[in-house]
């Protein structure tokens, strides 16, 4: 914020387009980027609504896609997801519609490998309560609703 940029409206959607263009964002992004460029409020919802019209900006597309991706390389379940898109801004319409696009048995595949992935480093423990509590720990941790962690960890 130290070092904002004062860029005309035009300027500033020209540059904004390609950091659209670059990868999916979401609406708060966007929007912090275009107020560090120092534009008022209403250019700035003015740009933003241009983005959306001429689809460099929407929303669902970047839920889908920013849930997708965590749950595949960071192996994160869709409590955490729910988390981090909260706090992103995201419409609950679009959370709940990137969470659907999750498939529930790669879902709880990913819960299993990881569950087993973790009991693999609590060898070393022998009291039985100690490493359920830390294997139901760290899958709550991952993101995964409690009552699949329950399940999970109750099998071993």
């Amino acid at each position: 914020m130290l070092n904002k940029q004062h860029l005309t409206p035009q300027q500033a959607f020209q540059k904004i387009k390609q950091y659209c263009a670059y990868q999916e964002r979401c609406h708060s992004e966007v929007k912090e980027k275009l107020y560090n460029y120092g534009l008022s409020k209403n250019d700035v919802e003015d740009i933003v609504s241009k983005l959306i019209s001429e689809n460099y900006l929407n929303e669902e597309r970047f839920a889908i896609l920013f849930a997708g991706g965590k749950f595949r390389s960071k192996n994160w379940g869709k409590t955490k997801i729910r988390y981090e898109l909260k706090q992103k801004q995201v419409s609950d319409y679009c959370i709940k519609k990137a969470l659907c696009q999750i498939d529930f048995d790669d879902y709880l595949l990913t819960l299993q490998n990881l569950a087993e992935k973790k009991l693999l480093t609590l060898k070393s423990e022998k009291n039985i309560f100690i490493k359920k509590r830390k294997l139901q720990d760290h899958l709550l941790q991952k993101g995964f609703e409690s009552d699949l962690v329950r399940d999970c960890v109750k099998k071993i």
